[in-house]
């Protein structure tokens, strides 16, 4: 199978149900995108595909040939790196950081619907991003930086 991730077409040898978590992960050695509950509900493995943000641990492999993959490793370019993970850094919003790559890409996502979201927007967008050292205030306040930039 042929994927495109983080704009670099990869040949993969898998299984069409396999997670694509798992292929990122285990074969593509991109371990920005963790694993957390395996059911799509804590958000630590959010990948972008065509700029959605998606669960990759409940994403079958074969639904995303031909589209675009982003992970958390795509985000910086040429050595700098993207304006949401400044602003995470800019702010201390992490703790253990075990939720930071799937934070960042659900507010890339979010962000890129919307410029200046509205809290309730954010609060609505990021459901389901799970941060267990509970730094919601920060992760917030670092949402709000990266819509300035």
């Amino acid at each position: 199978m042929v994927l495109n991730v983080n704009g670099v077409t990869r040949e993969v040898a898998v299984e069409p149900d396999d997670a694509l978590l798992t292929v990122l992960r285990d074969q593509l050695e991109l371990t920005g995108p963790k694993y957390g509950c395996g059911e799509g509900a804590c958000g630590a493995c959010t990948v972008l595909i065509n700029g959605a943000a998606t669960r990759s641990c409940i994403t079958a492999v074969s639904s995303v040939a031909g589209k675009e993959v982003m992970t958390i490793e795509g985000l910086e370019k040429n050595g700098k790196l993207h304006a949401v993970q400044q602003a995470f850094l800019k702010t201390d919003a992490f703790q253990c950081s075990y939720c930071a790559s799937g934070m960042s890409m659900s507010t890339v996502a979010v962000l890129k619907n919307s410029a200046t979201p509205s809290d309730d927007a954010i609060v609505k967008a990021m459901n389901g991003n799970i941060c267990r050292c509970g730094t919601y205030p920060y992760i917030m306040k670092a949402i709000k930086l990266a819509s300035q930039s």
